[in-house]
């Protein structure tokens, strides 16, 4: 009887573990629906671009992020911000994902001034990048670039922080279908620790404007 009860309580807190975090991800992507665009031509105008990073190696982006770069570029192109925000990994010397970011777009978009970039070293994570948007360079509104997998969570993010954010999703379908199934598998859980950090109002790692170095 008392290894029942014992099986039957593991069962129920691991249940409602299960439904909690069900109940998160599905909050979230409901939340960001209404907000995010997959057709450019209907993205709502905003101040700013922001492009989230992504892998580099050297100066050489990943096809995630040059996807999201090229994103940021077209909606430039259109007049959809007036500033295209880069905000990335540049942990050390020897790691710049918005340096590689702002070297692809000056070499494919021309007509996008210098002045025109703002260049985030320090978003390390989803929630880093929305809070020193808001918090170091001064954000109120803004278009987030990214795929559909990590949209929903992004969106979400930002407008917890009471910024004017919608969401630009860009094409994925170039990508294999397994590995887009991990990306949204590890997102789910990403949904949770986002979650997390929305009802603590985390701090981000750091919230000085240049790289320590």
């Amino acid at each position: 009887m008392k290894a029942k009860t014992i099986i039957g309580s593991f069962l129920a807190i691991f249940g409602g573990a299960a439904l909690a975090t069900l109940l998160i991800n599905m909050g979230m992507i409901l939340f960001a629906r209404s907000h995010i665009y997959t057709n450019i031509n209907q993205v709502p105008p905003r101040s700013v671009v922001l492009v989230l990073g992504s892998q580099v190696v050297g100066t050489r982006l990943s096809p995630v992020l040059e996807d999201r770069v090229i994103g940021g570029i077209n909606l430039m192109e259109k007049g959809k911000g007036q500033l295209l925000l880069l905000s990335g990994d540049n942990g050390d010397k020897y790691y710049n994902e918005v340096r590689a970011m702002q070297l692809y777009v000056l070499e494919n978009a021309p007509h996008i001034l210098v002045e025109a970039i703002i260049m985030d070293h320090a978003g390390f994570t989803t929630w880093d990048s929305m809070c020193r948007a808001r918090d170091v360079f001064g954000v109120k509104d803004l278009i987030i670039v990214t795929q559909a997998f990590h949209i929903s969570r992004a969106v979400s993010m930002a407008r917890s922080l009471g910024l004017d954010a919608v969401g630009y999703s860009v094409d994925e379908r170039r990508f294999a279908n397994g590995t887009l199934k991990y990306w949204q598998f590890r997102e789910y859980f990403a949904r949770i620790k986002a979650f997390y950090s929305i009802v603590t109002k985390a701090a981000p790692r750091t919230l000085e404007r240049d790289p320590p170095f």
